[in-house]
């Protein structure tokens, strides 16, 4: 069987991508006709039709859409090899970190450490939605994504998930708000104003299960999905906060926070999560061990 070239295989994912000959030949700077019949002849080393037409659009047949899968591939894997071997050689190497916006900085700070400081490495930090990070991870612009949102894991996901950490939850205000006799879990969650992660969380949705047996109507004083965000409306004693104490582990340290109560049965977990990689970044070995 002939060789494929890769060339072809290029413009034939420049084609399936944009759906017609004429948008891929002018985003390629090729005639249709040149365009046409460099198709033709990856059609003929493979043996197969790889589009039908449909209109004034080109379809992918079976074959093409094999053929896609294969070429995404194939290049991911290029430019996989081409970032990791670009790098080997220079004096430092960047691991570049994605984050949930949303994410405790703390937990961010902690999973980056042991790198911190290093005349080799460069940490690129980047913060989005998960949506965003992950379009990123999979176009290799970003090695890891930390995230408390795993991503479903379908058949033929590239993502790999890593369970970093399991953190308490806990009620987190003032010291003026609490006082400095303790009182119990029920009695703070039924008299006090809160401030709550926003119900679409998974930690809100495990809250809300709290209190619904406890048999207790929460006062929300506030609500946000930003961790940063409910540790500022903490120090700002707009109620007693549902926090994992990572996140406020500098105040409760400097006693401007105190921890009311631990709710049993809620934890945060972390994740770390990467895509499946020929070449992964060797830095991240020793952090996902970590």
């Amino acid at each position: 069987m002939a060789q494929i070239n890769l060339h072809h295989l290029r413009l034939f994912r420049a084609v399936a991508l944009d759906g017609t000959l004429t948008g891929a030949a002018r985003l390629l700077n090729l005639s249709q006709s040149a365009l046409s019949t460099q198709l033709r002849t990856l059609e003929a080393t493979l043996g197969h039709d790889l589009f039908e037409r449909r209109g004034r659009g080109l379809v992918l047949t079976e074959a093409g859409r094999i053929a896609l899968d294969h070429a995404e591939a194939i290049f991911r894997t290029a430019d996989d090899l081409t970032a990791t071997l670009r790098e080997t050689g220079a004096a430092r190497r960047a691991l570049r970190v994605g984050a949930l916006a949303t994410l405790s900085r703390n937990f961010q700070l902690q999973f980056v450490r042991p790198l911190l400081g290093r005349p080799d490495v460069e940490v690129v930090l980047r913060s989005g939605t998960q949506t965003e990070l992950l379009r990123a991870l999979d176009a290799l612009a970003l090695d890891v994504v930390l995230t408390n949102l795993p991503p479903a894991r379908e058949a033929g996901s590239p993502w790999l998930v890593d369970r970093l950490a399991e953190q308490p939850v806990s009620l987190i205000g003032t010291p003026a708000r609490l006082g400095p006799a303790p009182r119990a879990m029920a009695d703070i969650l039924a008299t006090e104003p809160l401030v709550l992660p926003v119900p679409e969380t998974a930690l809100r949705a495990a809250f809300d299960a709290l209190t619904t047996r406890l048999g207790i109507v929460p006062n929300i004083a506030a609500e946000a999905d930003d961790m940063a965000m409910l540790r500022l409306l903490a120090r700002e004693d707009a109620g007693l906060a549902i926090l994992p104490t990572i996140v406020v582990r500098d105040e409760l340290a400097a006693s401007l926070l105190v921890e009311a109560a631990q709710l049993s049965g809620l934890t945060e977990t972390f994740y770390a999560i990467t895509r499946e990689r020929r070449f992964p970044n060797p830095l991240l070995a020793a952090l996902l061990r970590g």
